[in-house]
């Protein structure tokens, strides 16, 4: 997403997601079995990095998943402030050149260097988080329908609020942080009319930190709860941390957003501020890939995580939203709406 909080995503779902398999790409072997020289998968993080208790740690479990059943010695690399289109594309080069398979850009910001790079090097498979626009033989885009998750965070949010008043924050202006507010918004109203939804967008690019920034989604938060708010959302990468300490500090409820942020150690002080999390199996998405790759039947094509397929899920972790049967049934009948078609979540 570009940096949306998470951490090691709960349960490996993917092998369920429907994907096209292709004959590009080589199989990878164990970096000990000697049978080539391929040296596992290599991440290219997203803004932030390593430790951002969200997008990125969460492509690190995958990651980490595939090198204890593998055998494998991936890399993951940083990415730098400010860096260019041409900086990204010489990073996956080298990435392949040294003999690293699959390559998985981690946010949508690598799209047009993993378009470029993959050209160029036919024989090794390329991952794309949350990027469908960019294609190719040797290309999986893994993708997920965020809305639907943040529809069942909206019917949790509309179940425990008592002002009415609930909030919404993105990090970035940007049409993939819209479907998280367009899912929320229209599960908020679906479940509890007279709600209202209180939507803001940190900044109008990433390189302006709506991404990395925990001062900015602190203040926003703030700013959302002294107008009323008592549930606040964001899907704002590490600027959610800022969020979820504003909620704490106010005793408000918070909702996390990719991982089940109630479990992460950088939030421990927060967590019981943490309602529930709008997950997606970013974890699950790269160890699947890795797989593929591994049984010389590399995974290619849009790869997209839903309710369905359990690529997308509202965590359970914290007792005050586990043992509530009206929050629980209550989802569990959006779930089911939503899995048979009785519900259409907007996306914009």
């Amino acid at each position: 997403m570009r940096r949306v909080s998470r951490i090691a995503v709960a349960g490996v779902a993917t092998a369920a997601l429907a994907v096209t398999v292709s004959a590009c790409g080589t199989s990878s072997k164990s970096a000990s079995s000697g049978d080539d020289k391929n040296l596992g998968l290599a991440l290219a993080y997203d803004i932030g990095g390593k430790g951002d208790q969200s997008f990125n740690d969460a492509a690190t479990a995958g990651m980490d998943k595939a090198d204890k059943e593998f055998g494998y010695k991936s890399t993951a690399v940083e990415p730098q402030d400010g860096e260019s289109d041409a900086d990204k594309v010489q990073r996956l080069e080298s990435l392949a050149k040294q003999g690293y398979n699959p390559v998985i850009g981690v946010g949508f910001a690598y799209a047009s260097a993993v378009a470029e790079v993959s050209a160029k090097y036919p024989k090794t498979t390329f991952g794309i988080v949350d990027d469908e626009s960019k294609t190719g033989a040797n290309v999986a885009n893994l993708v997920f329908h965020e809305e639907q998750a943040s529809y069942l965070a909206g019917v949790a949010a509309a179940k425990v609020t008592k002002s009415n008043v609930v909030g919404f924050i993105g990090g970035v202006d940007i049409p993939l942080i819209h479907k998280f507010g367009a899912g929320f918004k229209q599960g908020v109203q679906d479940t509890k009319k007279g709600v209202t939804v209180k939507e803001q967008y940190l900044t109008e690019t990433a390189q302006e930190g709506g991404f990395s920034s925990p001062d900015k989604g602190e203040s926003a938060a703030e700013g959302q709860i002294d107008a009323g708010a008592d549930v606040v959302y964001a899907a704002a990468g590490l600027s959610g941390q800022g969020v979820i300490k504003a909620a704490s500090a106010n005793k408000i409820w918070a909702i996390g957003v990719d991982s089940d942020q109630y479990k992460q150690d950088a939030l421990k002080a927060y967590k019981d501020a943490i309602l529930t999390s709008a997950m997606k199996n970013v974890e699950g998405a790269v160890y699947e890939l890795a797989k593929s790759v591994e049984d010389g039947k590399p995974a290619t094509g849009v790869i997209r995580g839903s309710l369905e397929n359990g690529g997308v899920s509202l965590s359970n972790s914290n007792p005050v939203f586990a043992n509530n049967k009206d929050i629980q049934d209550a989802v569990k009948k959006a779930e089911e709406g939503i899995k048979n078609g009785t519900i259409k979540v907007k996306t914009s």
